[in-house]
């Protein structure tokens, strides 16, 4: 039988994750498989902010023509990359297990880890007006509620290019996802990890996405037996909230669902960019309801009046992209 062909982004992070589910498709359908790498816009661009750049699509785009072209069978992403909406004829068939959906403070090499400190106080030792740098919109939103003495800058490229940014002194500290360190062996470099309470992770953090043409019956048949029921309940009600919203990288959304009890419970929260407007729902209803769940909380939101948080948020990239 023909190996399936698995589209990827170039990174050590997309390789092994593109590996690991060529891994998981050998073992649950037998069906062998080999990578394809794909450049992106992300890619080759790494010193433009994702929001200047038109949003998530740049970590996607030629990876989902690709497999519209039918070049690959099967495409390999990090969930919280993708944008809501997909290309007409394209799905997420599959995911795997979630991994760790928090974000980690990772200090200097050398430093000694404080998981049990709180983390004003694990900043606050790092100076009076730390340096503190993320990739993400959302993850500097929210917390400069909690460290309002920090300067926060945003920060691009790969995990091990971010980490010698950090240890060469150009911050006190960095913010990344723990699931990204923790996959590339990088767990001993997290200093404490930031409850998913205090700091809401990006919709699909922690969880590997594969996309196929919807078309595409063979392709879906041998993922069904790798496919995760927890982290596909939890990601439809994640990229349901989104989609309600119409929210991209240049809005500052968080949200994450669990199962609780036996139901599905989405906290979510919508932030302006600066961090001074924090907006917080939160639901739980049946695991067969996720696409429901994530509709009502997203309304719940704009009830309170997230709208106006998201058109500035999107204002602000737009002047400065340049676009009309």
């Amino acid at each position: 039988m023909t190996p399936l062909r698995i589209g990827t982004r170039g990174s050590e992070l997309a390789r092994w994750q593109a590996n690991t589910v060529a891994a998981e498709i050998r073992r649950r359908s037998g069906r062998d498989c080999e990578l394809v790498v794909i450049t992106t816009t992300g890619d080759r661009l790494t010193e433009e902010s994702v929001s200047t750049l038109g949003g998530k699509r740049v970590f996607v785009k030629e990876i989902e023509q690709a497999l519209a072209r039918r070049r690959i069978d099967l495409a390999v992403h990090s969930a919280k990359d993708m944008p809501a909406d997909l290309p007409d004829g394209l799905t997420i068939a599959a995911v795997l297990p979630r991994e760790d959906p928090r974000d980690a403070v990772v200090l200097s090499a050398g430093a000694t880890p404080a998981p049990d400190l709180p983390i004003p106080e694990l900043v606050a030792l790092q100076g009076t007006a730390p340096r503190i740098g993320s990739g993400s919109v959302r993850r500097i939103a929210q917390l400069r509620r909690m460290l309002p003495t920090a300067r926060f800058h945003l920060v691009r490229g790969n995990v091990g290019t971010r980490l010698r940014k950090l240890d060469d002194g150009g911050y006190d500290l960095l913010i990344l996802a723990a699931a990204g360190l923790r996959r590339l062996g990088f767990a001993d470099r997290i200093s404490a990890a930031i409850d998913v309470t205090a700091c809401v992770p990006a919709p699909g953090q922690g969880i590997i996405a594969i996309e196929t043409r919807t078309e595409d019956r063979d392709t879906r048949a041998a993922l069904t037996p790798v496919n995760d029921t927890a982290a596909t309940a939890a990601l439809t009600a994640e990229r349901a909230l989104v989609r309600a919203l119409g929210g991209g990288c240049q809005a500052p959304i968080g949200a994450f669902a669990e199962t609780l009890d036996g139901r599905l419970h989405l906290r979510a929260v919508v932030a302006s960019l600066d961090g001074s407007q924090l907006l917080r729902r939160e639901a739980s209803q049946p695991v067969e309801s996720a696409d429901a769940l994530g509709a009502s909380v997203a309304a719940g939101l704009l009830e309170d009046g997230a709208g106006p948080i998201l058109q500035a948020a999107q204002d602000s990239a737009t002047q400065e992209t340049g676009d009309t």
